[in-house]
């Protein structure tokens, strides 16, 4: 029996006679590690965005944890457990590593932002926050300046942010774009390391990345929905292979490493 997380019905958004993402339907089960791919243009980033909230979809529904939520916003949907990262940071430079999780902590649970030394804030937050600092690996550089952090270490600290929201589902936008090979791997093993229980859905380029991680993948090409299965089965589809590199029969997979659980 399907234990879906998230399911898309039918979704669309147009603008005007542009069909940005056309009647995309696919689910997500729960504790998943899901990809969505797709060549330049092919609406990865505008569908994204219709299921964390920042665009309205034109036609369609979108259900997470059995709630439909097609008409409600990214906040709504954070607190319902649905959690979103983007592509371009949005941390506290001038503020310390502890602080921008901390503000997200008490964001949570309900306590006010207080600007005065951490010693008198609520221990809880401080216990709190150090897990979180410590399950991404920034635990030694918690009195850093946010702003100090290389590229790849600000993407370590955003997902203790998304952390400190307890999500039940992450959506991770472009996490490795602008990463050395170094960092990418870090961050790897860093998703890996998520808790069995949280889904994750991830639009990646680095499809080395993808096919490391994806347990399933859906793949888009103008829009629509083109192939959607296990990374095995998505590298041997004939119509993905035409979206990537205009060629079918007869040519080799398309991607040659990665994870085939089903």
């Amino acid at each position: 029996m399907s234990d879906a997380v998230l399911k898309l019905e039918g979704v669309s958004l147009h603008y005007g006679s542009l069909k940005a993402v056309d009647d995309v339907t696919f689910e997500v089960q729960r504790g998943a590690r899901h990809a969505l791919i797709g060549p330049n243009g092919a609406g990865k980033s505008t569908l994204f965005s219709v299921i964390g909230g920042a665009q309205k979809a034109t036609a369609g529904r979108i259900i997470f944890d059995g709630t439909d939520i097609t008409a409600t916003n990214e906040s709504a949907r954070a607190r319902a457990g649905l959690v979103r990262t983007f592509q371009h940071s949005s941390l506290f430079l001038g503020m310390t590593v502890l602080d921008n999780v901390a503000l997200a902590v008490e964001g949570v649970h309900g306590t006010p932002w207080r600007f005065f030394p951490w010693p008198g804030r609520d221990r809880k937050i401080r216990t709190r926050t150090m897990e979180h600092l410590e399950a991404v690996g920034l635990a030694d550089r918690a009195h850093e300046l946010c702003g100090n952090l290389s590229h790849g270490e600000r993407r370590q600290l955003e997902v203790g942010l998304v952390l400190a929201c307890d999500p039940s589902m992450v959506l991770f936008d472009e996490p490795a774009a602008g990463m050395s090979a170094a960092e990418t791997h870090r961050f790897m093993d860093l998703i890996e390391s998520l808790p069995s229980d949280m889904t994750v859905l991830i639009v990646e380029h680095d499809l080395d990345l993808v096919f490391r991680l994806a347990q399933s993948v859906s793949v888009l090409a103008a829009g629509r929905l083109i192939a959607h299965g296990t990374p095995a089965e998505v590298r041997e589809d004939e119509a993905v292979k035409v979206a990537y590199l205009g060629e079918s029969d007869g040519a080799e997979p398309l991607f040659t490493g990665g994870n085939d659980v089903a």
